[in-house]
Order: C-alpha cells, then structure tokens, then sequence
C-alpha cells in the first residue's frame, strides 16, 4: 500500500508540476515578488496537500516566535526534498540559494529561473561565495528572506556534512541574524528513496543567532552546533539507526 500510494504521488507530482512550470511562464511579465507567490508558494502548498492526502505526511512547526519581522537567514537542516517544499509554502519572499545544476530539470528549472532566486556554481569556490554575499545582500535589502542548505546536499537520517560558510558569510556581510531549522523529515521523505512513508514531520525554527563581532566561521559554528545539537536532542532514534 505504502508503494502503491507513493507511485501515485510521484506521478501527480510529476503531471502537477509540469503542467504549473507551463502556467507559470505566463507570470513573466510580474515583479519578482509576484511571480515568487504565483509560482513557488501555490505550487509548494499544492505539493503539500497532495504528500499529506496521498502519502499521509503531516507536520508541525515549533519556534514561529523565533523569526524577526525584517528579512532573515534561514539555516537548514538538509535531509529531504520535503523541506525545499514546505518552507515556501509558509514563508513569504523566501530566497533559496540553490546549485545551478537544478535549471536543467525540465519544468521545475523553468519554475525556480522564474523566481529570481539564486543559482550559483557550487565547484567555483571563492566566486560562489562572492555572489552569495552579492546577490543574498540585494534580496534582503529587498525585504527578502534567505534560504541556505549549509551541509550542501542531502544526508540521510542520523548523518552529517561539514557545514559551508557561505551563508555565515552573508549574515556577517549585511548584520543579519540567522534563524536555524531543525527537522526530521528524512523520516518520511529520505534522500534518494521512492517510497514515502507516513508519519508527521517536526520542523523547529531556532532562536536567532545574531552575528555581531563574530567572524564567519564562529557564526557557522554557532549554527552547526545548534542544528546538531537539536537533531540529536529531538530526533536521537535517527543517530541510534545510523550506528546499527
């Protein structure tokens, strides 16, 4: 049953986002905040719906205090596509940060072009890091919100990559606090798996860690060891499978 459900949402999953990637070019001639609304936050809470209706993954949000009311940094934990999806379809004006690789995919590159986010070379190094602190400072003083994955790619549940600097450097740059988000959502929706398994995913926004006269590699170890920390506190099965 868990199979048959999880072919069913990939192939509606598949159909909804092609047919919406082709919609969406329609928003060309919008602003940038509007075509992110009409392309990313409906398309994501239609992606939502469809993985609590078919596959039975629901969720919950801890910390919404924790977010100031002024643009911010989000820092996540990476272990899903689920978390890609699900903070757009509650956060406004949210920016991702994302490997260039991803224009490639057809339909969903046409849908993230749109959006005005940003796209950068992950194998560029200094230069990446450059137009991180270029491009994320524009959006935020835009009003914009910014999204980095610090480990860099997916891990699996229990796992852990060492954390970039990238977005450290970004809140050191412009003065801008980093909200951290820990989650559990390689529970249901685990990296390079078909199958998504229901259940209910914890996502927690952390307190906001200021960068003041921190340099960028204290702030990110300030960030890792909260993210960590909390995978580890909240979610210690995780650990306990990997080291089976």
């Amino acid at each position: 049953m868990i199979f048959l459900r999880s072919l069913l949402f990939n192939i509606v999953l598949g159909l909804y986002t092609a047919i919406y990637a082709l919609l969406s070019l329609l928003t060309f001639p919008f602003e940038r905040a509007t075509r992110y609304t009409l392309i990313a936050t409906y398309w994501a809470r239609g992606v939502m719906w469809a993985a609590k209706t078919i596959c039975g993954i629901r969720f919950k949000v801890e910390g919404w205090d924790n977010i100031p009311h002024h643009g911010v940094i989000f820092m996540a934990k990476h272990q899903s596509r689920w978390e890609t999806i699900a903070l757009p379809s509650m956060i406004p004006l949210l920016c991702f940060v994302y490997k260039r690789e991803l224009h490639y995919v057809p339909f969903f590159g046409w849908g993230i072009a749109l959006c005005g986010m940003i796209p950068v070379d992950r194998g560029s190094g200094k230069e990446a890091l450059a137009q991180v602190v270029k491009d994320g400072g524009a959006r935020l003083n835009e009003g914009w919100n910014v999204v980095l994955f610090p480990e860099g790619t997916r891990v699996m549940p229990g796992q852990a990559r060492r954390y970039k600097i990238g977005g450290a450097h970004l809140a050191v740059n412009t003065s801008t606090p980093i909200v951290p988000i820990a989650h559990n959502a390689g529970d249901c929706w685990p990296k390079g798996r078909f199958v998504k398994r229901p259940g209910t995913v914890t996502l927690i926004f952390g307190p906001s860690i200021a960068p003041d006269s921190l340099t960028a590699v204290e702030l990110s170890g300030k960030v890792e060891a909260w993210i960590e920390g909390e995978m580890r506190r909240r979610f210690p099965y995780q650990y306990e499978k990997a080291m089976a």
